[in-house]
């Protein structure tokens, strides 16, 4: 069988918050897949993880605003329009805009020129990571240039986006894979042939984790000198409610000793003033973005973790956070919210609580129940571990992903050498 050249379309690259993508990027290259990276936006973050200096692939960087490089627009203008596809592209366009009149639209029609024109021939398939605007761009190229196209669905773009747009993308596509069984049902009740949506989730390289899990203490907050350090980790953004998270901790009982680590990017603040208004401040620690070796550190040496994940007005929402999954990997009992598919890895009881959105005294009594019992809190970070294992390997995941791309399985020597990101 002949494999694919690809052309994988992302919002932004290198991103500190989308390493599940770098990790996927990785595995595609030690499969053995040619591809090419094409990106909407220039890079912003000041740090990059080890994961981004070892994938090789070029990269490709549209112009982000038509007025920033008119002449490159106009020169990918006048090779596209050359093409076959351009007018039915260009019609599809049409349509689109008449529904959706923002300059959003008419930006990535220019870059979707752009890149049909500057697209190498050698590229037999499109390949889009997220539903939203790079899948926009990849499928107005795609018909340009007469090339076979598919896309990577996430969460945020899923759910901000309208239906119209995701069902007549799913349509034009050859297939479509998402990281939870919640967004798979959501999209087969869209698309014309359901069979095109397929579960894929992330999962883990466990090679990037310690085989055996440590020997943690059984701090029950009991001690003050002993305090039992909760940790979280997500940008500093709406849909992880670290505003909640701050008030079920301003809810705890006063003789309780406990210290919060916060690990993510993002405007803090809002949050630190809040938790200066809340009169914990002494025990919150904000340690900005940290690279993955410092995040697996940081799940060893921790005692919980927590995640108030929730639905915004938007749509936006956390679909199956990963950071979950390594926490669990690290073996920690974890306290999060029953939205979106964070119940397809925790089950309330066994490895973690759950508790609903937007709650903070139920967040904070589960807080209490599982600070208070470090037993227990043992035995769900060790079945969570189990379940981890068990059920959320990435080297699964690479192997369907290979299969859709037309190449052998990768061997048993590439799963051991891919490098897992260790903080989305």
């Amino acid at each position: 069988m002949t494999r694919d050249s690809l052309a994988i379309v992302v919002k932004g690259y290198p991103r500190l918050s989308e390493t599940f993508i770098a990790q996927e990027l990785l595995g595609i290259q030690q499969a053995g897949i040619p591809y090419r990276i094409v990106s909407l936006r220039h890079p912003t973050d000041k740090k990059r993880h080890p994961i981004n200096e070892r994938i090789t692939g070029a990269v490709d960087y549209l112009p982000e605003y038509a007025y920033q490089e008119p002449l490159r627009v106009i020169r990918g203008w006048l090779k596209a329009r050359k093409f076959r596809g351009y007018r039915r592209a260009l019609n599809i366009w049409w349509q689109d805009y008449r529904r959706d009149r923002t300059s959003n639209r008419a930006r990535r029609f220019a870059q979707a020129m752009v890149m049909a024109a500057e697209l190498p021939d050698d590229v037999t398939r499109i390949y889009a990571h997220f539903l939203h605007t790079p899948a926009s761009v990849a499928r107005y190229c795609a018909i340009i240039r007469g090339l076979q196209w598919s896309c990577s669905a996430h969460a945020k773009d899923i759910y901000t986006s309208e239906d119209w747009d995701m069902r007549e993308k799913l349509r034009d596509m050859d297939w479509l894979v998402t990281c939870t069984k919640a967004n798979v049902d959501y999209l087969r009740e869209l698309a014309e042939d359901p069979t095109k949506v397929n579960l894929l989730y992330h999962g883990l390289d466990f090679s990037r984790f310690p085989e055996e899990l440590p020997d943690r203490p059984m701090r029950d907050g009991s001690d003050a000198a002993n305090p039992v350090t909760i940790l979280s980790v997500g940008r500093l953004v709406g849909k992880k409610g670290y505003d909640d998270l701050l008030r079920a901790f301003a809810k705890l009982p006063a003789n309780l000793h406990w210290k919060f680590v916060h690990i993510g990017g993002g405007n803090g603040d809002k949050y630190k003033q809040l938790a200066s208004e809340l009169g914990i401040a002494d025990r919150c620690d904000w340690q900005g973005p940290r690279d993955q070796k410092e995040v697996i550190a940081a799940c060893q040496s921790s005692d919980l973790f927590v995640l108030a994940s929730r639905i915004e007005k938007d749509g936006d929402r956390d679909g199956l956070p990963n950071v979950l999954m390594e926490a669990q990997l690290c073996g920690l009992a974890a306290v999060s919210t029953a939205i979106s598919a964070i119940p397809e890895l925790i089950e309330d009881g066994v490895n973690g609580k759950l508790v609903p959105e937007r709650d903070p005294d139920a967040l904070a009594k589960a807080l209490e129940v599982v600070i208070t019992d470090p037993a227990a809190r043992d035995q769900m970070g060790r079945k969570g571990n189990e379940i981890v294992r068990r059920d959320f390997s990435f080297y699964s995941g690479m192997k369907d992903l290979a299969k859709r791309f037309g190449v052998a399985e990768p061997s048993d020597a590439d799963d051991s050498t891919i490098q897992q990101p260790a903080a989305e």
